[in-house]
């Protein structure tokens, strides 16, 4: 699973309680010309907008957005309301509109109409969390890799993991509120190149660094087309880490895909100290 976290490192929550069709907002009841004009205004900022509804059957009079930047030196959530939904097209993307929340969210995603295997697996992992953490639980529209599912996208620390059962929540919650990582559930960190996502929970794992804070990102060098160098810093210095990337036939991926397909293995396979000037 390592590396398959999307690129965007912010992402802008829209609540939509109503069905979702397969392209999500721009598919449910949502203004369907609305929907693709906030996208592109979004995406012209690096934001990727994400569909969500609470658990449930919840209908508020005022639906909720929020804004997300899962940067280590921005890392914010902020929320608001809105009534209309051409409301977004004058929202201010830089940050600076809503109420802060210090987090963290859970996203899961259920986006059945997108892959059957999200919403079947995704829908118990929702009732187990909104159990635990009631109110800090969403569904969410296709979050990529359905073949991961149930697929959950923690908040804002950006950490999205996949092949959650329900019976692994417990430690799910308690590793994000203690900061930390899960490495056998993980697949990246959102808004980073896919072998970084893999260096990085390779050095989580290999320098027993399980706090998420504890290791980040400093450059990637490609070396060859099967071969990436990423350096990464941590508390016990600066690492080399070489990732390897390969592609791998594969069938019956998704449930909505049960046909020939393939996929690019990110496969970390040595670390070792930076070189010191």
């Amino acid at each position: 699973m390592l590396g398959t976290a999307f690129p965007a490192a912010r992402l802008l929550l829209v609540e939509q309680p109503l069905p979702w069709g397969p392209e999500g907002l721009r598919s449910s009841r949502f203004d369907a010309a609305t929907a693709l004009a906030v996208e592109a205004r979004a995406r012209d900022e690096g934001i990727r907008v994400q569909a969500i509804r609470p658990p449930g059957r919840a209908h508020r009079v005022h639906r909720r957005w929020a804004l997300v930047d899962t940067r280590d030196e921005s890392r914010t959530l902020r929320w608001g309301t809105f009534d209309d939904d051409a409301e977004l097209l004058e929202l201010p993307l830089d940050g600076s509109a809503g109420e802060p929340d210090p987090g963290p969210l859970y996203l899961v995603c259920t986006h059945g109409k997108h892959d059957p295997c999200c919403a079947l697996r995704g829908r118990p992992v929702t009732v187990a969390l909104q159990a635990l953490r009631p109110g800090r639980v969403w569904q969410a529209s296709h979050l990529g890799g359905c073949r991961f599912a149930p697929t959950v996208l923690v908040l804002p620390l950006g950490l999205m993991y996949g092949r959650v059962p329900p019976s692994a929540t417990p430690e799910l919650v308690g590793a994000t509120e203690a900061d930390e990582v899960i490495g056998t559930l993980l697949r990246g960190r959102i808004g980073m190149p896919p072998a970084a996502q893999a260096a990085i929970a390779f050095a989580h794992q290999r320098l027993e660094l399980p706090r998420a804070r504890d290791v980040s990102l400093v450059s990637t060098t490609t070396l060859d087309s099967a071969t990436v160098q990423v350096r990464v810093d941590s508390p016990r210095g600066q690492r080399d880490v070489t990732v390897t990337r390969e592609r791998v036939d594969a069938t019956g991926l998704t449930c909505a895909s049960p046909g020939p397909s393939w996929f690019v293995a990110h496969q970390p396979v040595a670390i070792e100290p930076a070189p010191t000037l």
